[in-house]
């Protein structure tokens, strides 16, 4: 008996021991170099070499060729690019990392150009798949549906959703993430089937006799999303499993994860404790929970970040969507919203109540991160910020204004001034442009969504970010997006006083991200010192036709100096 538990401490300790060994990250090579291609810096004072020399999971120098040869040594791995392109990693500045994985376990409601649901009852039948495999009294999810693109052109009714789910709590969520639609045991289950009055900065959408008809906007839709996105742990992993990939293969050497809750952290943390994000991670907490609990000295930023991991600009969400008509504009949409012409939208915050969390954010020495998409919202958020600069008396530093779609000529001039960065959804111009263009908004100010043109022409600091889920990861396709703002139809919005030049584009998608992560002095371009971060295309994408970016594909990701993503 003895022996039997020798021998199985033995294969215990041998086990932990394995489990230890494959847990360890990779390590990068003592000495590389990279050779024989194009090399794009990013950086203005040395844009381009022929040769970058990296040890450890630094670069220590770059130059011509012959002078990063003449440091090359018996231990040096040499890289030949064999006439490719490295670019430094690409930052996506915004997005819900590792949510592109929720495909795996909620119906996919996307529409074309993206998706396949066309109608309601394809939209339905694909609830009902999901509803088939689901045991009853769980709850079903879908997401990406859009009312604009779907022939019938409203959202599907929580009659509908009962009917094919009598027996399961149903939420659907829009693909603006602002909105979805409910079924009645859903309602009951959150409280909100006897609910007389909206939440504050939310709405519950009614018939004409009273009776709630499914929809819920902003604050409201948060009580549904919650249960309705709860994942097990299980879950959770193999989502990060499916995003990991995905951003890797696009070129994503730091990713970023928004409204980041505790627990949210707490399960990335496990995540890169068993080594399945290699990326670069930029958290932005929740204010309304992280973020409080930050603000208030209840959890110390130290008990979350790590090297890799970095605890980012406290997140609040000051408007909705515009393609959701809950977007706030200083003037009313173009088609009147349920027979009102003066409609505008509305705020999610009223503007005192963001003055002060605004204020809480800076005292407490945070970064600041607001969602923005209507002219009449980024009023209210150049407002609050001017209030706490006046308030504090002196500048608020690089508060990233999310979206800022409908930022108008004076609000980009008060940004330069005001130190806000704007990160733009460029892909609203070709996912939602003809809808913004015939719909939401009209012609005139349809050509100025995401006015990334204007932006440099104002001397203003922006990034660009794909928002995914809201839309696929793919940063090359959001510089796509600012060089050519052309429309899923083909229109042209906001002609060449809004295109970006390829270079600016490029620029944007490294140094501009890591610029509004405040994370240039470790990432974004090709310097000495910097983080051995590279991205690297088959074709020197300085020399393709604008319109033809999207041919070029991804080659290699290295992350630390170490090759992640190989193609």
């Amino acid at each position: 008996m003895k022996l039997f538990f020798k021998i199985l401490l033995l294969l215990l300790v041998s086990a932990a021991a394995l489990l230890y060994w494959a847990l360890q990250p990779q390590m990068p090579a003592a000495s590389q170099v990279w050779l024989n291609g194009t090399i794009l810096t990013m950086d203005d004072s040395q844009p381009s070499a022929e040769a970058v020399l990296v040890r450890g999971d630094r670069i220590v120098a770059l130059g011509s060729r012959t002078d990063i040869e003449a440091l090359i040594d018996a231990e040096t791995v040499i890289h030949d690019l064999a006439g490719t392109t490295m670019l430094p990693g690409l930052v996506d500045a915004h997005s819900h990392f590792p949510a592109s994985g929720m495909a795996l376990f909620l119906a996919d409601l996307r529409s074309p150009p993206v998706g396949l649901v066309e109608t309601i009852p394809q939209l339905l039948e694909r609830v009902s798949s999901q509803v088939q495999k689901t045991p009853a009294g769980e709850w079903v999810g879908g997401y990406g549906y859009d009312q604009l693109m779907l022939s019938e052109k409203r959202h599907p009714s929580l009659q509908e959703l009962d009917a094919i789910a009598p027996n399961h709590p149903v939420f659907l969520m829009h693909v603006s993430g602002h909105m979805g639609v409910a079924n009645s045991a859903a309602f009951k289950l959150v409280g909100f089937d006897q609910l007389q009055e909206d939440p504050a900065g939310g709405h519950i959408h009614r018939n004409s006799d009273g009776t709630i008809n499914g929809l819920v906007e902003e604050n409201a839709a948060l009580a549904f999303q919650k249960p309705a996105l709860d994942l097990s742990l299980m879950q959770f992993v193999a989502m990060v499993d499916f995003a990991r990939n995905e951003y890797l293969s696009n070129g994503v050497t730091t990713a970023q994860a928004s409204n980041a809750s505790r627990q949210y952290v707490q399960g990335l943390t496990l995540a890169m404790g068993l080594n399945k994000i290699p990326q670069r991670l930029v958290v932005f907490p929740d204010y309304d929970s992280l973020g409080l609990e930050l603000i208030e000295g209840q959890i110390k930023v130290a008990e979350l970040a790590s090297e890799q991991r970095h605890i980012g600009a406290i997140k609040l969400i000051a408007d909705g969507s515009i393609q959701g008509f809950t977007g706030y504009l200083t003037h009313p949409y173009h088609s009147p919203y349920k027979g009102d012409a003066q409609y505008l939208g509305y705020p999610r915050i009223p503007l005192d109540e963001l003055k002060n969390k605004v204020l809480n954010i800076a005292q407490a020495g945070f970064q600041a991160v607001i969602h923005g998409n209507g002219d009449a919202s980024i009023d209210d958020i150049l407002d609050a910020i001017d209030y706490v600069q006046n308030t504090l008396g002196q500048q608020v530093e690089r508060t990233i204004l999310i979206h800022a779609q409908m930022a108008r000529p004076d609000q980009l001039q008060r940004m330069q001034a005001l130190d806000v960065t704007p990160s733009f959804f460029v892909a609203h111009t070709y996912y939602w442009g003809d809808q913004h263009y015939e719909l939401t908004l009209g012609p005139d100010r349809a050509h100025r969504i995401d006015n990334a043109g204007s932006a440099v022409e104002h001397g203003v600091d922006l990034a660009l970010h794909s928002d995914a889920p809201i839309t696929a990861i793919g940063p090359l396709f959001t510089a796509w997006c600012a060089v050519n703002r052309v429309t899923s139809t083909g229109k042209l919005l906001g002609g060449d006083a809004e295109r970006l030049t390829v270079e600016e584009a490029l620029y944007t998608i490294t140094m501009g991200g890591a610029i509004s992560l405040k994370l240039d002095h470790e990432v974004g371009s090709i310097e000495v010192g910097k983080a051995a971060d590279f991205t690297v295309f088959d074709q020197d994408i300085m020399q393709v036709p604008h319109n033809k970016i999207l041919d070029t594909q991804i080659k290699a990701t290295y992350v630390a100096g170490k090759a992640i993503f190989q193609q």
